[in-house]
């Protein structure tokens, strides 16, 4: 038995050394959006499969017998595929949903669908914080007349697309006293974040909340139909009871 992870998370980690610890074998994939990731206790390889032939050609030829998501949250269309090609090979799968963020007293969130839906609460002359990542900064053109700074790990490969903003690199986790010294530097009036839950990541909210900041928050796309959990003690229990 060889257990597939696909990672990109602090819990793909964990698992990953629990596999190591457990002595289940598995090797884990990384797609590539990172540059330089943190490694994993086990082989990994990186970069996309290609396609959904290309992923099934690479499960048969590497033996998987049984695959483990534990990609991001909003990572919906790698889950949506990944279920698609599980039930048509016959592979067990589990996906982890880390728990979503939830309101604490003091915070001021909105929730928003999706990116679409922040041109109604930005005002042009606001200065806004994404922290919603690289890939969906081309989303948020309806409120380029706002002044921008966008959060990415990699530096840019290219040069931000509007005159009125700006790169922020970072690589997390960041602390809470970083990130109000940051948002107060840069005079942030409004952050957009999505709810990607973890501990972790949460310090930009608390900095919001103290610094009384409005956010935000995008929502979680729909579930797909993959068996999901979100407790790792659950899905230590599945990779234990996995048929060898």
């Amino acid at each position: 038995m060889t257990v597939l992870i696909l990672a990109g998370t602090a819990e793909a980690r964990q698992l990953a050394e629990y596999c190591l610890s457990a002595k289940i074998s598995a090797q884990a994939s990384l797609s590539g959006a990172t540059r330089k990731p943190m490694s994993l206790a086990v082989p990994t390889r990186h970069g996309g499969f290609g396609g959904v032939k290309e992923f099934k050609l690479f499960l048969k030829e590497q033996n998987i017998s049984a695959i483990l998501d534990v990609t991001h949250p909003f990572a919906s269309f790698i889950t949506e595929r990944t279920f698609q090609v599980s039930q048509d090979l016959g592979l067990p799968m589990m996906r982890y949903d880390r728990p979503e963020w939830t309101r604490r007293r003091g915070d001021n969130w909105i929730f928003i669908k999706d990116e679409s839906e922040a041109t109604s609460y930005i005002s042009p002359s606001s200065t806004v914080f994404l922290a919603t990542g690289r890939q969906s900064l081309v989303k948020f053109q309806d409120i380029s007349k706002s002044r921008i700074y966008c959060r990415q790990i990699d530096p840019p490969e290219e040069p931000f697309p509007w005159l009125n903003g700006g790169f922020i690199i970072g690589r997390p986790p960041f602390s809470e006293p970083a990130e109000r010294a940051l948002f107060l530097k840069l005079n942030i009036d409004v952050l957009i974040v999505k709810n990607a839950g973890g501990s972790a990541s949460r310090t930009k909210l608390d900095a919001a909340r103290d610094l009384k900041l409005p956010v935000l928050m995008i929502n979680r796309p729909p579930p797909t139909a993959a068996q999901t959990v979100r407790s790792l003690i659950e899905v230590k229990l599945w990779l234990d009871n996995l048929d060898p």
